[in-house]
């Protein structure tokens, strides 16, 4: 989630660059400050949030497994 500190500073960035160059380097800079702010997030593609959603989803069903053939073993051990 965006903390509000972050996006205050992303505003003061944007208003500072607004004032201080032109409209071609404007552009430029904000899709430079933006790339940086989402880097800084960690944010991921949905291909590879949905790629480890079904690593995740395997993960789990091996697990459930895994805990099944342990009761059957300590209830054998019994």
């Amino acid at each position: 989630m965006i903390d509000n500190k972050t996006i205050e500073d992303l505003s003061i960035k944007i208003r500072e660059l607004a004032e201080n160059s032109p409209i071609e380097d404007l552009k430029n800079n904000i899709h430079a400050l933006l790339r940086g702010a989402l880097t800084k997030m960690e944010l991921v593609s949905r291909e590879e949030f949905d790629i480890q959603t079904e690593v995740l989803r395997k993960t789990r069903e091996k697990l459930n497994i895994l805990e099944k053939k342990l009761a059957e073993l300590e209830e054998k051990a019994k």
